[in-house]
This record gives C-alpha cells, sequence and structure tokens, in this order.
C-alpha cells in the first residue's frame, strides 16, 4: 500500500508539489481568520440570587431561603450546576449556565423562577434578588 504511495508520488511529482502548495495557501488562510483574543472572556455564564436576613442562623437561612431557591432554579434550560452557600444573615445561591448562552436570557428565566421561589419563602424572612451582571 506504501509502495504504490511512493511510486504515484515520485511519478506525479508536479501534481505532489502543486498539492503542498495549496495546502500551504490553505493553511494560511486558516491561520489568518482564525480569532484570537488578547484577553479571552473565560468567566462561566453565572448568576447569583442574594438574599439578606437579619438575626438568622445559617441552619435557618438553608432550611426557609436557600433550598426554596435552589428548588425554584432546578430545570431551567441550560443549567451546568447551581451552587448556594448560606452564612449568618445571607444566602447566597449561584446558578450556572452552559457557555455560549446568552448571559441577559439566562436572567431573564432566573427572574422568572424567582418570584415562585418568593412564595415559598416565609415572610420576613428577606428578598431574593439577583446580583449585578459580571
Amino acid at each position: 500500500m506504501i509502495d504504490k504511495l511512493i511510486d504515484l508520488s515520485l511519478g506525479n511529482r508536479l501534481l505532489v508539489v502543486v498539492l503542498a502548495i495549496l495546502l500551504m495557501f490553505a493553511g494560511y488562510w486558516s491561520y489568518n481568520k482564525l480569532p484570537v483574543d488578547a484577553f479571552p472572556d473565560v468567566s462561566p455564564n453565572l448568576v447569583q440570587v442574594f438574599t439578606v436576613t437579619d438575626g438568622l442562623a445559617p441552619e435557618e437561612i438553608e432550611m426557609h431561603v436557600t433550598y426554596p431557591v435552589e428548588a425554584a432554579m432546578t430545570g431551567l434550560p441550560g443549567i451546568e450546576k447551581i451552587r448556594s452557600v448560606s452564612n449568618f444573615g445571607l444566602s447566597v445561591v449561584n446558578v450556572y449556565f452552559e457557555d455560549g448562552m446568552d448571559m441577559y436570557f439566562c436572567r431573564q428565566l432566573v427572574n422568572e423562577r424567582l418570584s415562585e421561589a418568593r412564595a415559598h419563602i416565609p415572610e420576613g424572612f428577606g428578598e431574593p434578588e439577583m446580583g449585578p451582571i459580571s
């Protein structure tokens, strides 16, 4: 098999040279069209939901605030993962979306689900709000 390829290449030297030159031009053209940024954006598509509650322990915040927000966010299209932190007086829920999704569309999806989450949070436990676009 390789012997036939070598014989064909040696018999048609002009064709091999022309194909090599075409391959070089195709590589040069592809190199020039390659999109390269000096500082590419590697940050994930992330929407943060903050809820500030005064005077509650982290366990109470997790049970009454963080869990309803997490439950409302599950099932959104394009979600990669949901991470949360419950501290003294603060609940932070991070909703990560797939790369390539529009950030404003992601925020719209989360905002629609926040109304559902607000209905399951008891009164006086704070209002969940989206964080700024980062």
